[in-house]
């Protein structure tokens, strides 16, 4: 058998830099950002199912294995509305702008509640939620904004005594009452505006935690829940409407309770704490986001 020895020799590999170059792996970075203060609502939007989930288990991890359920919501306002009674009305005798006494504190501590326990959860969040954060990426400002929303509900429940006790009363609500979901979320910002600041410092400094139910408890005495701004000093009222839950407290007695005359310039005094707050804490937050996932 003849064999053609052109045709038998090895075919010679083609040379190293003839073949193509393998394609490199798709690498995805993910940075913090660094213009001020770049809150992205559009990834915010894109994300806000989860947003809607830390909210929901926020609320069910509250009320988990409890025997009275909900009615807690009720309890620690109205339990609140009955010392005071005692204490500021029965025996200090404190005004309450002709309002029965019971209605004008029970109004007041609606807000702060909301405030005050969306306070103590955003500050908390951020620790709370330490195996999600180190392992998972998505927008860090949800974990704070979920704990903020979260009280919306028991808000709702303590409303139903307070309306109640308008009818039992004769209360009547005016055309402010249409202000009452405004009122809601400035209430719900003053909260977030100081959470941010305060989650992002618990994170590296747990310090921070101890002593929020302090700061809770001297700041409610420093707003009218129990007394009314008429009883503040003329020559402290200038200072005394920085406070932001001045503001918000005033609104709502005027919205619900038809006080005549609403202190306007507290409100915006109030909105303008808000507002300045809410930027310097998201500000604060985002320089702080890229080390939360190492820290905490």
């Amino acid at each position: 058998m003849i064999v053609d020895q052109e045709q038998a020799k090895p075919v010679a590999a083609a040379p190293e830099e003839t073949r193509p170059a393998a394609r490199p792996a798709a690498v995805t970075r993910i940075e913090a950002a660094r213009r001020w203060p770049h809150v992205n609502v559009r990834e915010l939007w894109e994300y806000r199912e989860l947003l809607y989930f830390l909210v929901w288990r926020d609320i069910k991890v509250v009320y988990k294995q409890t025997a009275i359920g909900m009615a807690w919501a009720i309890l620690q306002p109205l339990t609140t509305m009955v010392v005071f009674t005692f204490v500021f009305k029965g025996i200090a005798d404190v005004p309450s702008d002709g309002l029965p006494y019971p209605v004008f504190a029970y109004t007041a501590l609606l807000p702060w509640n909301l405030m005050a326990g969306a306070l103590n959860r955003s500050t908390a969040s951020l620790v709370s939620q330490s195996n999600l954060i180190s392992k998972v990426y998505f927008p860090r400002l949800l974990v704070p904004l979920s704990a903020t929303m979260s009280g919306v509900v028991d808000f709702s429940i303590a409303m139903l005594i307070l309306v109640a006790m308008m009818v039992w009363f004769g209360i009547v609500p005016g055309w402010g009452a249409l202000m009452l979901p405004a009122l809601i979320v400035l209430a719900l910002a003053a909260a977030l505006s100081v959470g941010l600041w305060l989650s992002a410092l618990n994170v590296k400094y747990r310090d921070v935690g101890h002593g929020v139910p302090f700061l809770i408890h001297v700041w409610m005495f420093a707003s009218p829940v129990a007394y009314p701004v008429s009883e503040v000093p003329e020559s402290w009222q200038y200072l005394y409407r920085f406070n932001p839950m001045v503001g918000v407290i005033e609104g709502f007695r005027w919205a619900l309770l038809g006080k005549d005359q609403p202190d306007f310039a507290a409100m915006a005094v109030t909105a303008v704490m808000v507002a300045v707050l809410l930027v310097g804490g998201l500000f604060y937050f985002k320089r702080m986001e890229e080390t939360f996932a190492d820290v905490v």
